[in-house]
């Protein structure tokens, strides 16, 4: 194949899959681009990064620069939802190649006299794009390239920062080359910064022995909002499958009273679009998504595609169902886990197009119903991934505010894919990561590797289907550590509130399950009571609002320390005008001291001039001028949360 440019574009970062999937950014942050960008001889190259949003039609440009090795790099900003395209445009310039190869025979002290006309015709050729001063001084350089009376000034002129910006403004493109394009998608910013509690809505009830309704969860909401949630998230709130229905503690047959897995979805009372009467109407849930709204925080729906025995889809859509030669259905199983109320949706059905057409309708409904905008998936990786390709990318046509959770604790490339076809965030390991180094070899793989420009982490102290080993039995202390972590190390966080903030961790022998789990029956909770841990929890998600730096995740750096129990880390904003400075001791029983290194080179300053780093959570203020910072923390209150002034 015969063709004339000169240039090749190789390396295009970032990238997912050679372009099959998209990058993430939320509205207003930056892509760096980088490339590698080669040519023959020793022209001069120029390069952009081009961009635009799906509904613009003409691309937007920044120039990039060469940073050595022939690497290349630039950036835009994302301003809108939705979707961007970019790529990496280059050229030879000759007109800059003209301007530098002068200057250095200028340097050599030879005469440019012919290299001048040479420019002449350089700068009459950018008439047609100048604007009229920038015109009027282009026919002044033709005149004087082209008057060997004026040979000093001429040379000024064409070495000029003046003209190069003008050969920069307006390049000829001559055999330009431009790479394949890219895609990245853009969300609003809860994507990348939110703050979740998780509760029970029939355990809303103020009075012991009560159902809770809608209307009980919109009574809580202000307390929900005083600790500094923005996302309210419930589990299921559907009929619940009476046939097969789980009894206390996961057992096999309910007794009479027995309230069920609300996971178990679907009864004579409907299916996925419907609520359990206990619970209220479709119009009680709508005024308390409103009420919510009002408070600042967003309701979070649990999206679980899945049917109980007695599902109305198992009776109007049986072709959704496998059924066996016996004529019965394979109930759900996570083993040990056995979930004998739940019956699976069959994807491989013949009539799988109706039945993805019902399960995107299913999630529609609640969006404009209800005004529902962020859904918490339920087991995403036991589903198809080219069906949650399909509906998020439909869901997001329409409304692109719409957020998606994917609650899959599996193994890591199914996590990632999930991320790759589209989910906004994902649940972590970081509910089983509890040293030093697993917490640092775990949040450098999130925020260095590729993972940083797909995967959204959100950190999970506990859930529901989750009573971590190290939470069981834990002291104050432990809880205090967790939920720091996880909410400074991560932008997005959340709890299974009043489990977690009144230490409630009984839990089933030898498994990491809870006893007496709210999953199966009605709890009552005394949501008048507060104590250290939701006076903390506060605190901390109302520093997290306040500080940009806490609002994103990958903008870590770990520091130092002479002590394996303390763990440090520093986090800037991209501007990094909010730059703040966490340690934390992992011993929730004894005082730990040790030293902690200041990261100077990334603060920008060098050893011997003075910080002042605040704690945000004391108000106490120190004094540091050294690399290496003594620090003491007491189980008492495990933690330090530095704002640091330069």
């Amino acid at each position: 194949m015969q063709d004339q440019r000169r240039v090749h574009i190789e390396n295009i970062q970032p990238q997912i899959n050679n372009g099959k999937n998209f990058i993430k950014r939320v509205t207003g942050q930056k892509v760096n681009v980088t490339a590698d960008i080669i040519s023959d001889g020793h022209d001069v190259m120029a390069a952009v990064v081009k961009y635009r949003h799906e509904k613009e039609k003409n691309w937007k440009e920044n120039r990039m620069h060469e940073i050595g090795n022939d690497a290349w790099t630039g950036e835009f900003t994302v301003e809108k939802q939705g979707f961007y395209s970019y790529c990496v445009e280059s050229w030879v310039d000759y007109a800059l190649n003209w301007q530098y190869g002068t200057l250095r025979k200028i340097k050599d002290n030879q005469k440019v006299t012919s290299e001048l006309l040479e420019g002449a015709e350089y700068v009459k050729d950018l008439y047609d794009k100048a604007s009229k001063p920038e015109k009027d001084y282009l026919q002044k350089l033709e005149k004087l390239f082209s008057n060997e009376a004026s040979y000093d000034t001429a040379i000024a002129e064409a070495m000029s920062d003046k003209l190069k910006d003008i050969f920069k403004k307006y390049p000829a493109k001559i055999l330009a080359n431009q790479s394949a394009e890219l895609r990245v998608y853009v969300d609003r910013q809860k994507a990348l910064f939110s703050t979740w509690y998780e509760f029970f809505p029939r355990s809303a009830s103020a009075e012991e022995g009560k159902h809770g309704t809608f209307k009980d969860c919109e009574a809580l909401l202000p307390r929900v909002a005083a600790m500094g949630f923005d996302t309210l998230y419930f589990p299921p709130i559907h009929p619940i499958g009476e046939v097969n229905r789980k009894g206390k503690n996961n057992a096999t047959t309910a007794q009479p009273g027995d309230v069920g897995s609300p996971w178990g979805i679907g009864s004579q009372y409907g299916g996925h679009k419907s609520t359990h009467p206990d619970l209220g109407t479709i119009d009680e849930f709508k005024s308390l998504v409103n009420a919510a709204k009002e408070q600042g925080i967003e309701v979070a729906m649990d999206f679980a595609l899945q049917a109980a025995p007695d599902h109305p889809y198992v009776k109007q859509f049986p072709q959704w169902f496998k059924w066996r030669p016996d004529g019965t259905v394979q109930y759900a199983e996570n083993p040990p886990k056995k979930y004998q109320d739940i019956l699976p949706i069959y994807y491989e059905s013949a009539d799988w197009k109706n039945l993805w057409k019902e399960l995107l309708s299913a999630a529609m409904f609640w969006v404009e119903e209800c005004g529902v905008r962020v859904f918490r998936v339920d087991n995403p990786h036991t589903k198809p991934f080219y069906f949650w390709e399909w509906l998020i990318a439909e869901m997001k046509k329409k409304y692109p505010d719409v957020l998606f959770l994917a609650e899959a604790f599996t193994r890591p490339k199914i996590m990632d894919e999930l991320a790759k076809v589209g989910f906004t965030q994902s649940y972590t390991y970081f509910t089983w990561r509890n040293s030093k180094a697993e917490l640092t070899e775990y949040v450098n793989e999130l925020t260095k590797s590729q993972q940083k420009e797909f995967f959204r982490p959100n950190f999970w102290p506990n859930t529901p289907d989750i009573n971590p080993f190290p939470l069981q039995g834990a002291n104050e202390a432990t809880h205090l550590q967790k939920y720091f972590l996880a909410a400074t190390l991560s932008s997005s966080v959340g709890i299974y509130g009043p489990v977690f903030e009144y230490m409630v961790s009984d839990a089933i022998p030898g498994r990491e399950e809870y006893m007496d789990s709210e999953k199966y029956e009605v709890r009552h909770w005394d949501w008048k009571k507060e104590n250290k841990i939701t006076t903390l929890i506060g605190k901390i998600n109302k520093i997290r609002k306040e500080h940009p730096s806490l609002q994103q995740t990958n903008n870590i750096e770990f520091c130092d320390t002479d002590n394996d129990q303390l763990i440090a880390y520093y986090k800037y904003d991209d501007k990094r005008e909010n730059e703040t400075l966490m340690i934390v001791s992992l011993d929730a029983y004894y005082s730990k001291q040790g030293h902690v290194k200041i990261p100077l080179h990334s603060l920008g300053i060098n050893h011997g001039h003075n910080i002042v780093v605040t704690d945000l959570i004391t108000g106490n203020s120190y004094h540091w001028d050294k690399e290496w910072c003594y620090v003491e923390l007491h189980p008492a209150l495990p933690f330090h949360l530095f704002k640091i002034q330069k």
